[in-house]
C-alpha cells in the first residue's frame, strides 16, 4: 500500500480513506501545491525510535500526539514471493486463518474484541510481506499488543475453519481476478514478464493450488515464517516510546526466536526480446499495458537510477498537467486514460508500467505507440528544467502531505524495513529525488525502454453477457 510513487501514493491514500482510518482532509495536494509545502517536512516527520528485542523482533515507535489514537502494526517478511510451486496463495490464505482462533480465543473473537474497543483492524498480503494492523484509542494499546502476540505464538488451525475459509479465498479470486478483465490481464502480464522469479505468481494464488491446499500447508507456512525474528512491530500515534518498548517486552518479548530457513537467490534471467500476449475477457473497452524491466532500489547510496525512474514516472503521470494526460489524452486524443507507475522499493525485480484505454476510433496499437513515443521523446530531447522542478515539487509534496495520516506514517516505516532498507531512509530518499538531474532522467529513458526489456499485454474485449453475475462477498472477504 505504501509506496514512493505519486500516482500510487494517491491510490494508497484512497484505500486508507475508504477504510475510514483518516479524515478526508489528509488527501495529498494537487499539482499546484506550493513548493514551500513540498520542501518542508510536516510535524509528523520526526524520526522514529527503534529497539530490537532479545528475540530479534524490531520495534519502531513514531510519536504523533495530534489525536489520542494509535496505529499498531505487525509485518512479517513473508509474502507470495516466498511461496513454492504448488502452494501459491498460501501466504494470503494464512492471513485469513489468523482471524480464526488461537489456543485461548475462539474463531472471530480477535475481531470482536477489537470492535468492542471501538477500534478498526484488518490485514493485507503482498508479494513481499504480510501485515496486520489495528487502530485504537491509546488506552487500548496494551490489549491489542497482547492479542497480536497471542496469535503470533498460539494460532490454532482448525480443519473445519480452513475448509470454510479456503472457499472464501477461492471466491475472492473469482471476484477480484477472474471476473475482472484488467485483473486477468495483469495476472497474465506478470506471468509473462517474469519466467523464473516468483513475482510471476498471483498473490491470491492459482486456482488449482487453492483447490488442492490443505490445512497442513497453512500450518507449515505459519511454522516457517511467523516468528518474532522475522517480524517488524510499528506503533505510531499518541504514545511514549519507552512505554511502548516496555509493553513490547512484556508481550512479544516472551515469544522465543526460531531458526529461519535460508533464503536462496531468486534471480530473473535476462530478457532476450519483446514478449507480447493477448487476453480475451468480457469488457466494454480494449486496454493495453506495457511492462519494462528496470532496477529497484537496493541500497540508499548505490545506483541512482531508481530515483531517476521514480521521477520519470512522475513526469509522465504525476497529475493532470503531466505528459501522458497533456499529450496522449488531451493532445493527440489517442486515449481516454493513460498512466505510468513504478515502485522503487521492493524485495524483488521491478517493472515500470505504462497503460491506457484507447479513445473511441483509436486502437491499442496506436495507444502503445503513443505511450512509447513519450518515453522516446524524453530520451531524445531531455526534460526542461522548469518541468523537472515542477515534478519534484509534486512528488515531494505527495510524500510529505501523506504523512498527515498516522496510518500512512506507520506503513512507510514498515515497508522500508521489510524491503531491506531502513525506516530512517524515508527523508533521505526524498533528498535524493530532489537531487535527480535532467541528464539522469534522460539517461534512464534511453537505457531501459527498448523491446529487449518489454512485455505487452492487450485486452481483447468479449461480450459482457458472457460474464457471470457478480456475487455478494462472502464473510471474511474484507481480509
Amino acid at each position: 500500500m505504501t509506496c514512493f510513487s505519486v500516482r500510487r501514493a494517491a491510490a494508497c491514500l484512497a484505500a486508507i480513506l475508504a477504510l475510514g482510518l483518516v479524515p478526508a482532509s489528509a488527501r495529498s495536494p494537487g499539482p499546484d501545491a506550493p513548493a514551500a509545502a513540498a520542501a518542508q517536512p510536516s510535524a509528523a516527520s520526526a524520526q522514529a525510535s527503534e529497539r530490537i528485542l532479545a528475540n530479534g523482533m524490531k520495534v519502531l515507535v513514531k510519536r504523533d500526539n495530534r489525536a489520542p489514537t494509535v496505529v499498531h502494526m505487525v509485518w512479517y517478511r513473508a509474502g507470495s514471493m516466498d511461496e513454492v510451486n504448488g502452494r501459491t496463495g498460501v501466504a494470503h490464505v494464512l492471513e485469513h486463518m489468523m482471524f480464526k482462533g488461537t489456543r485461548t480465543l475462539a474463531p472471530g473473537e480477535f475481531s470482536r474484541r477489537v470492535a468492542a474497543m471501538g477500534g478498526r483492524e484488518n490485514a493485507f498480503t503482498s508479494r513481499d510481506y504480510t501485515g496486520y494492523f489495528q487502530q485504537i484509542h491509546r488506552s487500548r494499546l496494551a490489549e491489542v499488543m497482547a492479542l497480536e502476540a497471542d496469535r503470533m505464538a498460539n494460532l490454532q488451525l482448525s480443519a473445519d475453519e480452513f475448509a470454510q475459509e479456503i472457499r472464501v479465498v477461492q471466491e475472492e479470486r473469482r471476484l477480484r481476478t477472474e471476473d475482472r478483465a484488467t485483473g486477468l490481464l495483469y495476472e497474465q502480464l506478470l506471468a509473462t514478464a517474469f519466467v523464473a522469479h516468483p513475482y510471476r505468481h498471483p498473490i491470491v494464488g492459482w486456482m488449482s493450488d487453492l483447490q488442492a491446499m490443505t490445512v497442513a500447508d497453512a500450518q507449515d507456512w505459519y511454522d516457517t515464517w511467523y516468528m518474532p525474528n522475522n517480524a517488524v512491530l510499528v506503533v505510531a500515534g499518541d504514545v511514549e516510546p519507552e512505554a511502548v518498548f516496555r509493553l513490547a517486552e512484556q508481550t512479544y518479548g516472551l515469544i522465543p526466536a526460531r531458526t529461519l530457513p535460508a533464503r536462496k537467490p531468486q534471480d530473473e534471467p535476462p530478457q532476450r526480446g519483446l514478449r507480447r500476449i493477448q487476453v480475451k475477457a468480457p469488457a466494454e473497452n480494449p486496454y493495453v499495458a506495457l511492462a519494462f524491466r528496470v532496477p529497484a532500489l537496493r541500497t540508499l547510496d548505490g545506483d541512482r537510477e531508481p530515483y531517476a525512474l521514480e521521477l520519470l514516472s512522475t513526469l509522465l503521470d504525476g497529475g493532470d498537467s503531466t505528459r501522458l494526460t497533456r499529450n496522449v489524452v488531451r493532445g493527440a486524443r489517442v486515449a481516454n486514460r493513460a498512466g505510468a507507475g513504478y515502485d522503487l522499493t521492493q524485495r524483488g525485480p521491478a517493472l515500470f508500467f505504462l497503460d491506457g484505454t484507447p479513445a473511441e476510433g483509436r486502437g491499442t496499437e496506436a495507444l502503445e505507440r503513443a505511450l512509447r513515443a513519450e518515453i522516446a521523446r524524453i530520451a531524445a530531447e531531455g526534460v526542461p528544467a522548469a518541468e523537472l522542478e515542477r515534478a519534484k515539487v509534486q512528488y515531494v509534496a505527495a510524500q510529505v502531505f501523506k504523512r498527515d495520516s498516522v496510518f500512512a506514517q506507520a506503513m512507510e516505516l514498515a515497508k522500508l524495513e521489510i524491503v531491506g532498507l531502513s525506516h530512517a531512509d524515508a527523508d533521505r530518499i526524498l533528498e535524493r529525488i530532489r537531487s535527480v538531474t535532467a541528464e539522469e532522467v534522460q539517461a534512464v529513458a534511453a537505457k531501459y525502454f527498448s523491446d529487449d526489456t518489454l512485455t505487452v499485454a492487450t485486452l481483447l474485449p468479449q461480450p459482457i453477457g458472457d460474464r457471470r453475475a457478480p456475487a455478494a462477498p462472502l464473510p471474511g472477504m474484507r481480509h
